[in-house]
Order: C-alpha cells, then structure tokens, then sequence
C-alpha cells in the first residue's frame, strides 16, 4: 500500500473526516519468570525475516504503522525531513509505513502532546486505513503515551521505542546485548502502568501472614530493578575488561583512530576499504552496533588501530548513551577522530551538528579530527578526464561550500581521496608530537601511565633509578617531562 502523507492543515481529506536477558548462557538472578517475562513482549514490533522477498513469520504479519511528526522551535532538523528519518527507521526494522501526519507546536499539550484536534484526526486515519500501531517521532512520557493509546484505541510507540527495537535486533555480542537490555528495561520501567490492567491485590500466603500482598505492578517494578542492577553489574566487569585491553593496547603504542559519523554515512564500508576487512555495511540505519576494530597501515609504514562506532542520530535516546558507556569510551580513547559525512544528503549540515551535539555529551568534542566528506562519487563525473583527482574536486568543493579546514574529499565506495586520508592522518598523527628520552622515577608513576595513555613509545626500560622512555609526547604535556629529560653523562 503507497505510504499517505498528510498535514494539519489537510482539513478536507476523507481520511481527516471524523463522520466517515541475552541467550549467551550468562545466569541471572533467580526471579519467577511470571514476574517479569511479561516486560519483554509490549511494546514491541514484529520484524520480518531479512530475505529479498519479505516472509513473515507464520500468523505474525508484517505491523502497518501510521507515523506522526511533530514540530516544535528550535529542532534542528525540520519536521518533514525528521519523518522521512522516522520511516527510514521503520524500514530498518521490518515495519510497513502506510500513512504519516505531522503537526507544529509551540508546546506540547499537557494530556496528549498534540492538539485534540489532530488527535480527532489522527483517530480517523487510523481507523480508515486500519493500522497496528502509531509510531510518534518524538520521545513520549509515559502520561503522554498512556492517554494517547487510550484514546486511540491502538498500540502507540515512540521514536525511542523503534530504537531500542532495532537495537535489540541488530545487538551481536554479549556486551551489546546486555548494554540493549539495560536500556530497554530503563526505559520500559516508568511505563510499566501501560503494560498491565490486571491490577487486583494477590492476597498474603501462609498462617499469620495473609494481608493485601503486593500489586503485580510492584513485583514488575521490584523484578525490573533486580534485573537492572545485575545488567549494570555485568556492564562493569565488561567495562573492566575492555579497560585491561586498552592498558595493554597503550604499551604497545599504536595510536587508536576513531571512526564516527552520523548513522547510514558510509563508517563502515571506509573501514572496510582502508584495511580490507569485511565489516558488515548495509544501506540501512544502525547497521554497526557492535565496536570493530581493525590495523592500519599509513603510507610511512606505521601501523594504527582504525575503529568502526555505532552512528550517531538526532534525538539518540539518552538511555542508550549511557548502556552504551563502555562502546563509546572508544571515543574518547581515541587519539585522531574521523568525522565521516555523506556530502551528498539533503541534511547533511544537520547530520554533522547532530555528531558534534553526541560528541559534546560524550566529552570528546576537543578531540583533534579530520572531516571525510564521503560518498563524493555521486557529485562528480567519473567518466570526465581529472573528475575523479582529489585535488580537483577539493577545489571544486571549495568554491560552491564553506567547509572545515581538515577536510578531504573520499569515496569509500570507489576509493577516491583514500590515500589522502591517509597521508593526512599520518600527519595529524605526527604533526603535534615531540620525540623525548626520559628517566622518570619510580616515585612518579604516575607520569609514566600518563606517557602511556597520551604518548606513543617506541623504547622502554626498567632501571634502578627509574623507567628509561624512548618516544613522542603531544607538545603541550612535554613541559611536565621537561625535569627529567635523559642526559648522557659528559
């Protein structure tokens, strides 16, 4: 069925008329599974299996969702381009988009968040052509969500909840699996009054001991934060796992280069292209959730450890930045940032502000990083003598775009400009170092681990008087150095 669009100010549509825990085998603590296997079936979308001819599972068709944008001051991108986004990421999920609306607010209402006139309409709509659920491109309290449902007589989501969704089905390892989970349980916790109807007290059990008992929603509360606290518990050793593996990469000294970029702008395919990997690439949203990390080599022979991220995206739920800590770290550990961007979207300004906005929330927004304006295939003519020259088309872009000053023109489909990314990350790599020999005392320890998380070490000894350092600094930190610079004996 063709998707239908509508706006408010669509009055005289017929369509408007109101009158017409993860499978790896980790153990959890035990809980009555009737407690809380329940939290895991709503609110939840049926995806088809991934074929070239869609085949649903039997007696699950495919869900068919009416989608509502709404509009509101300051977003950053606008309403109509966030819908385009939203459907996107239903089509990444497996559901059937047959009809979209969108209102503009100034605020939201306090019962419904749009107004109850588009409410009416939108009632309408979704009895006409009939959908399973309506999909809002905002995040929806649970107030917001429960009154809507009730008055729409229909399941209802949110931006946050397709999310979560698709991150549940793309998550491949355990700690993606447990990080998806947290955020799911996080964010189902406060809606758990949606979930159920059955409400009724379960008496008290035993001689002396019956009383009005618990509500079934306070054994879902009180199940869901068991299993919350033990996900965290199992994040942390993950954590402390992956923090074992980054003390071991820093003695080696191989500088860590990461990858990030708005969702679906080509991170992974240039992973691909620069270390001949097979990394998973797919024109679709999310399709790297799990960290990759690959070696490198830079045209002086140095090696580097280039690192594939999950993609950034505007209104990126809050829950998931933090289950996800311990994935994003990657970014703030990095030692270079490679902002990759399709140039040829129609957002692509919105895209990178939305990167900067992810990157100022992770604290990593004053990492050095090269602009990768990707994707550049398809605004040039490769059939043309000199159309495919890097230099060529930088001075092109530079004529018709403001543009950072650490760019480079790439196409990680064809490999255009990919030997000047590379050269330039050598040189950015290089360019702020300054090659030291140190005696460092034992007594300061300290400036040792400092050296090995910021520095690149080419030669390390353990003397009596001390460790014997051999390698390159950043030049701002070389001043605390300074007092134990290694001097021959004359």
């Amino acid at each position: 069925m063709p998707t239908q669009t509508f706006s408010e100010n669509d009055k005289n549509h017929d369509l408007l008329n109101p009158d017409k825990f993860s499978d790896n085998g980790d153990t959890a603590p035990e809980i009555a599974p009737s407690a809380y296997e329940h939290l895991f079936e709503e609110p939840r979308i049926v995806k088809p299996k991934r074929s070239k001819v869609p085949v649903y599972p039997t007696g699950e068709p495919q869900e068919k969702a009416l989608l509502v944008g709404v509009g509101q001051q300051g977003d950053l991108f606008d309403v109509e381009d966030s819908l385009l986004e939203l459907e996107q990421l239903c089509e990444t999920d497996g559901v059937a988009v047959i009809g979209k609306t969108y209102q503009k607010i100034s605020t939201p209402n306090r019962s419904y968040f749009i107004g109850k006139g588009k409410l009416h309409e939108l009632k309408a709509m979704r009895e006409s052509m009939e959908a399973d659920v309506v999909i809002f491109d905002v995040e929806l309290s649970p107030t917001h969500q429960r009154e809507v449902e009730e008055y729409l007589g229909v399941k209802v989501i949110d931006r946050t909840a397709l999310i979560l969704d698709i991150f549940a089905k793309r998550a491949r390892t355990k700690e993606g699996r447990l990080q998806v989970e947290l955020a799911q349980l996080e964010y189902r916790l406060p809606r758990l009054t949606r979930l159920w109807t059955h409400l009724s007290r379960q008496t008290g059990g035993g001689v002396g001991l019956r009383g009005p008992g618990e509500t079934q929603l306070e054994i879902d509360r009180r199940a869901s934060r068991t299993r919350i606290s033990y996900l965290k518990e199992q994040l942390e050793h993950v954590h402390n796992h992956r923090e074992l593996y980054r003390e071991r990469r820093r003695t080696e000294g191989i500088p860590v280069v990461s990858l990030v970029g708005y969702t679906n702008a080509g991170k992974s395919t240039l992973l691909n292209k620069l270390s001949n990997a097979n990394v998973l690439a797919e024109d679709k949203l999310f399709a790297t959730l799990d960290p990759t990390t690959r070696r490198v080599k830079l045209p002086n022979g140095r090696d580097i450890l280039l690192t594939d991220t999950v993609g950034f995206v505007q209104r990126l739920p809050h829950g998931l930045v933090n289950a996800f800590r311990s994935t994003l770290e990657e970014v703030n550990e990095a030692d270079l940032l490679i902002h990759v961007l399709d140039f040829t979207h129609q957002n692509a300004q919105e895209q990178a502000e939305t990167v900067e906005e992810v990157l100022i929330e992770l604290g990593a927004n004053d990492k050095p990083r090269i602009m990768a304006l990707n994707k550049i295939d398809l605004m040039v003519d490769l059939e043309e003598p000199e159309s495919g020259n890097p230099a060529t088309i930088s001075q092109q872009l530079s004529k018709e775009f403001e543009l950072p000053d650490d760019y480079v023109p790439v196409s990680a489909q064809t490999g255009i400009g990919l030997d000047q990314l590379l050269m330039r990350i050598q040189n950015m790599l290089d360019g702020g170092l300054v090659k030291v020999k140190l005696n460092i005392p034992y007594s300061q320890n300290k400036l040792v681990a400092l050296f090995h998380q910021k520095g690149h070490i080419d030669k390390e000894q353990f003397l009596d008087e001390g460790t014997h350092i051999e390698g390159r600094i950043p030049a701002h930190l070389e001043p605390m150095f300074r007092p134990y610079a290694f001097k021959r004996a004359s």
